[in-house]
C-alpha cells in the first residue's frame, strides 16, 4: 500500500472513523473513502456504503472490471449505565456479539469487581467517566439503572454524540416521563424518539439473561441497519 494512503487509513483508525480502501484490480490503483466522505457521485457509493454497514471486505464486479473494497470499520463498543443484574448478563452475551462492554455506575454498592470480573467497570457518575469515553457512531449506551439522577445525563450525551444505539430501561409511563423531562432539559423531539424505549426487541423478556438477550439483538440490528453517513453530493 502507498504510504500516503496508509497514513491516512491509520489517521482514521486513531479517530474510530471507518474507511475503505478502494483498489482497482485491473491497474492496481488505490484510493481511500470513509463515512462521512462525500460520496453522492462516486460510482461506487453504493457498494462501498454496503461494505462499510456490513463490515466485510471483498471484490465486486463494476463495468467490466474487479474492484477490491477493504473495510476498515472500528470495534462497536456497548457502554451500559448501571452495574445492575441485566448488566451482568450482558457480559458473555456482549462478548459473543464481539462487543467491548464497559459498565458505568457511581454506586459502589452494586459496582464491584466480584460481580464484573473481567469487565471494564468504572464506579463514578456518567458525568464525570463518559466525556472521556469518547462516545461515537460505533458506540450503544443501555442506560439500565432506572434512575433518573444517573440515567439521563447518559441519555442526552449519547444523543449529543450521535451513538448508534441509546436505549433505556423502564415501561411506556416511565419513558413518557423521561421523555418530559428531556424535552425540559432542551433535547429535541427527533432526538427523543431516537431512543430505544422500552429497552430491548420485544420477544417478551422478563428475566436479566432474556433482557440481555434482547438488549443486544436490538443493539446489533441498529448497527447491521445503521443509515451510513456518505455526505453530500459535491457540486
Amino acid at each position: 500500500m502507498d504510504q500516503t494512503l496508509l497514513a491516512l487509513l491509520n489517521a482514521r483508525r486513531r479517530e474510530r472513523r471507518a474507511a475503505v480502501v478502494v483498489t482497482n484490480l485491473g491497474d492496481g490503483s488505490s484510493r481511500l473513502v470513509g463515512d462521512g466522505d462525500r460520496l453522492g457521485d462516486d460510482p461506487l457509493h453504493v457498494e462501498i456504503a454496503a461494505a462499510l454497514r456490513s463490515g466485510k471486505s471483498g471484490v465486486i464486479e463494476k463495468d467490466g472490471g474487479e474492484i477490491f473494497l477493504n473495510v476498515h470499520v472500528p470495534p462497536p463498543r456497548l457502554v451500559a449505565i448501571g452495574a445492575v443484574h441485566i448488566t451482568q448478563a450482558l457480559i458473555p452475551v456482549a462478548a459473543t456479539a464481539g462487543y467491548d462492554l464497559i459498565v458505568v455506575d457511581p454506586r459502589t454498592a452494586f459496582a464491584t469487581p466480584e460481580r464484573f470480573a473481567g469487565t471494564t467497570l468504572l464506579a463514578d457518575w456518567p458525568e464525570t467517566v463518559l466525556p472521556g469515553l469518547g462516545i461515537d457512531p460505533y458506540t450503544a449506551v443501555a442506560a439500565v439503572t432506572h434512575d433518573p439522577k444517573i440515567d439521563d445525563f447518559a441519555i442526552v450525551h449519547a444523543l449529543q454524540r450521535q451513538a448508534f444505539y441509546v436505549g433505556a430501561l423502564g415501561s411506556r409511563k416511565t419513558h413518557a416521563r423521561r421523555r418530559d423531562r428531556l424535552l425540559a432539559a432542551g433535547v429535541a423531539e427527533a432526538d427523543i424518539e431516537a431512543i430505544r424505549a422500552p429497552i430491548g426487541m420485544d420477544i417478551g423478556a422478563s428475566s436479566p439473561g432474556e433482557i440481555a438477550v434482547a438488549i443486544m439483538a436490538e443493539v446489533i440490528e441498529a448497527f447491521r441497519r445503521r443509515v451510513i453517513d456518505t455526505g453530500s453530493a459535491a457540486p
